[in-house]
């Protein structure tokens, strides 16, 4: 690290909830912070979109109340920003469209159709990004086909954090993370790929331009400024998406560190050198800078599936009874006495992709109780972790430490199911805001603080180290196949289950970066 050590960056971290923005130093203190949340509307089923205009007003009132509440100037501002989004906008940079966010489904027989063809998998090898309906492109197919008079009007398709800079400092730019996570840019050509733009209909001239993740931006424009609080001259780093930086902001930024979340869904993510995902396109693939990339998959299904344990098996305990409902599992044995819960309840993403699956128990018994449903919850979602993680391994990346954050982790029940279902120890870091950390450390790298953003791995402390129970890992490993099987076995269900009912339930927002 530098001698700059009284320096201060603000991270902007766009989530689907709210946007909070976090004041560090360069020795990772944290000196100020606020946040401020708005709605994820669902008009139909399978909608999830936000006003854009909502979440611009959010970053401006969180970056004008940290600003205010520092002592001394501020060396630069970098963003981080929840992945996905699609948003259209007139020529003089007006939205014409909502911001459709990850959690929206609408495009899923979109995305089927192009998985179907052999063209599917070339395309998620290429571009790093799965072909599911979370992604631009096949949402982009869905406005060509469902909404044709407003697709031709669209001058420009930009993400969420596009549009902020472009009101903030008047720059029409995407960073290299979040357009890996479209589907329509080469990640081994750092270029807009030509076959995706063509599927999508659209020109590269109606996308931003592609920078680095560590470009810098000139300044605010004069009215930004006003708004802010900031200086016009203040730098401004484009930044990257919230999973990669989530990464380094739990200091898993070197070869081997796989970062592990869970808050209402899940990820898993390791950091690599070279861009790349396992021939079966287990793993999406992103960019966090030049010269590193995260491998990983995001799973739909996290603490939504307590929560929904909580109601659905447990509705006197009321709404806050998660401790209540934890205790209840702790009483049913490891393996939950034979039963399995393929935890599907919001469709599912890593390792599979589709938009198909249902959430299902498999091996319902009478000697089963409410104990052991709501572990067998717990233990689906674990296990699917376990799927990813393979997945990340089939990719050829060395797994040799885990570092895992988000609500679950208050639980040492939960906790322990997740060193047990992997296999591996678990080590928890104390107290950084992952993403908001991840885009401010990105930003004092771009702007020369500190020597490399490398000096995560040494600022982030390691709390606590959960060690796998041997037979318990060992029962897990035993269920994993069968859980595995599961899925394929009970695919042409779904696949009926669709045509019988085809309105998706919508995703609710997440609360840990994926």
């Amino acid at each position: 690290m530098t001698a700059t050590t009284s320096a201060v960056v603000l991270g902007v971290d766009i989530g689907t909830t709210s946007t909070k923005v976090v004041a560090y130093d360069t020795a990772g203190r944290q000196l100020a912070s606020h946040s401020v949340g708005y709605p994820l509307e669902e008009p139909h089923p399978g909608y999830a979109e936000q006003d854009p205009r909502l979440i611009l007003d959010a970053v401006v009132e969180s970056l004008r109340a940290v600003v205010a509440e520092l002592p001394g100037p501020v060396s630069g501002v970098s963003f981080s920003t929840a992945m996905h989004s699609l948003i259209g906008l007139d020529a003089d940079g007006n939205p014409l469209t909502p911001s459709v966010t990850w959690a929206d489904s609408r495009a899923s027989a979109q995305a089927e159709r192009l998985r179907a063809v052999s063209s599917g998998l070339a395309l998620h090898r290429r571009t790093g990004t799965p072909v599911h309906p979370m992604a631009p492109l096949p949402k982009l197919l869905w406005f060509a086909e469902q909404e044709p008079k407003l697709f031709e009007q669209v001058a420009h398709w930009v993400g969420i954090k596009d549009y902020v800079l472009l009101r903030l400092c008047e720059a029409l730019v995407t960073d290299h993370s979040v357009a890996s996570a479209t589907g329509l840019m080469d990640i081994h050509r750092l270029a807009w790929d030509a076959e995706a733009l063509g599927i999508a209909g659209i020109t590269e001239e109606q996308l931003p331009q592609l920078v680095a993740t560590t470009a810098v931006l000139p300044g605010l424009t004069a009215e930004a400024a006003r708004a802010t609080g900031l200086p016009a001259a203040t730098p401004v780093v484009v930044g990257a998406g919230d999973g990669p930086l989530a990464n380094l902001g739990l200091g898993a930024v070197h070869p081997g560190v796989v970062a592990c979340s869970i808050g209402t869904s899940g990820a898993m993510r390791v950091t690599v050198e070279r861009p790349g995902v396992d021939p079966l396109g287990g793993v999406f693939c992103y960019a966090l800078t030049e010269d590193r990339w995260v491998v990983g998959g995001a799973i739909n299904n996290g603490g939504i599936v307590l929560q929904w344990a909580g109601e659905a098996l447990a509705p006197e305990l009321g709404e806050h009874a998660e401790e209540e409902l934890l205790a209840l599992a702790a009483r049913a044995p490891v393996g939950s006495g034979g039963l399995i819960m393929l935890p599907y309840l919001l469709s599912e993403r890593a390792p599979h992709w589709s938009a198909l699956p249902r959430a299902a128990y498999v091996g319902l018994t009478h000697g089963h109780g409410r104990e052991h449903l709501v572990r067998a919850a717990l233990e689906g979602v674990c296990q699917q972790l376990a799927l990813v993680l393979a997945s990340v391994r089939a990719a050829g990346n060395e797994v040799r430490e885990v570092r895992a954050s988000g609500g679950f982790a208050r639980s040492p029940l939960w906790r322990q199911i997740l060193a047990d279902a992997l296999g591996m120890p678990v080590r928890f870091p104390a107290g950084h805001e992952g993403s908001s950390f991840g885009a401010a450390l990105l930003g004092m790298q771009a702007l020369g603080l500190i020597d490399s953003i490398e000096v995560a791995a040494d600022l982030v402390q390691i709390e606590e180290t959960v060690h796998p129970d041997p037979a318990s890992a060992a029962t897990y490993a035993a269920l994993l196949p069968l859980f595995s099987e599961l899925y394929d076995a009970l695919v042409p269900t779904f696949a009926s289950l669709r045509r019988l009912a085809p309105s998706l339930p919508p995703e609710p927002p997440p609360t840990a970066p994926v």
